[in-house]
């Protein structure tokens, strides 16, 4: 598998990020600056991480959106190249109209430091393939514009196309207005684009595949996306 994290002037996860694709893979990714203009050559999945991309100046994630890499990026989504964005890289995802909706305020207006459940809607993906479709995980959130928030004919598509892979929940799966820790529509947690290979997410897996120093419930997501990438 050959990755490139995209690093953005403000990004503060690209480094967890590239841990867990070093660890689940083997593979060192290589780490792209905003204002490249092209993606390394042979590049298999993109990244973009999170933190707080141009300090979250207009809307967060508005001008990440607009950086030269960009480009590339969308070059690389629309030959059916695999995209990751995490948290920040979820809200780039949005902007840049790789994947519908937006991201707003936590319903709280409070900023969410903490692990979460998470409900696996689907096992047949790239990025979900080592998981069971149903299974509940527990992964950390660090956000304050979490608010998954689309149109009701954009939420009817999603749904309706299976886009959603992952909702916020119990530790039993329950899916619950208690449980949505940020207010998303539809405890929306993570979409896919509609050829399913962009994933948006806001929460943190790359903070959870590390046996060494805690729970290892995100590491599925980056061994699912080498195993894709290894059967293509």
């Amino acid at each position: 598998m050959k990755a490139a994290v995209v690093v953005f002037p403000g990004s503060n996860r690209e480094r967890d990020i590239a841990y867990a694709l070093e660890l689940t893979s083997g593979t060192k990714p290589a780490m792209v600056w905003h204002g490249d203009t092209s993606l390394p050559a042979g590049t298999d999945l993109v990244v973009l991480p999170g933190g707080f991309s141009y300090g979250d100046y207009l809307r967060c994630g508005a001008i990440a959106a607009r950086a030269a890499i960009m480009d590339a990026v969308r070059d690389h989504a629309a030959r059916g190249g695999l995209v990751l964005g995490v948290c920040n890289g979820f809200q780039i995802l949005c902007e840049a109209g790789l994947l519908p909706g937006v991201l707003m305020r936590n319903s709280s207006l409070k900023f969410i430091a903490r692990n979460v459940h998470l409900k696996v809607e689907r096992s047949d993906t790239p990025f979900t393939r080592r998981y069971n479709a149903g299974a509940v995980i527990s992964v950390p959130v660090a956000h304050g514009e979490g608010n998954f928030i689309a149109d009701g004919e954009t939420l009817k598509r999603l749904e309706g196309e299976g886009r959603v892979l992952f909702r916020y929940c119990d530790a039993s799966g329950r899916v619950a207005p208690e449980t949505n820790i940020n207010g998303a529509m539809n405890a929306i947690a993570g979409i896919v684009s509609e050829n399913g290979r962009v994933l948006g997410m806001m929460p943190h897996p790359e903070n959870h595949v590390d046996p060494a120093v805690g729970p290892t419930d995100g590491r599925p997501l980056f061994e699912s996306l080498a195993q894709a990438l290894e059967a293509a």
